[in-house]
């Protein structure tokens, strides 16, 4: 576990090893959000990089007889 300073800003850096491990880049959006008591950040992907990210997935939907 890696520990960073918060600056008089409020800033964060996020560690080399960790940026290069999620891939992230100079001026990606990250999410950010509170979960029992922490805080984390979830990279945002642009569309074009999900694109088959469901591949395989069951699109079956049984239906009752009675809908069309």
């Amino acid at each position: 576990m890696r520990a960073v300073t918060v600056s008089p800003k409020f800033q964060i850096v996020i560690p080399k090893d960790i940026r290069e491990s999620m891939g992230i880049i100079s001026g990606q959006k990250v999410q950010m959000l509170t979960y029992c008591n922490r805080i984390e950040l979830i990279p945002i992907k642009p569309m074009s990089e999900m694109k088959g990210f469901l591949k395989g997935l069951d699109t079956e939907v049984t239906r009752d007889k009675d809908r069309i």
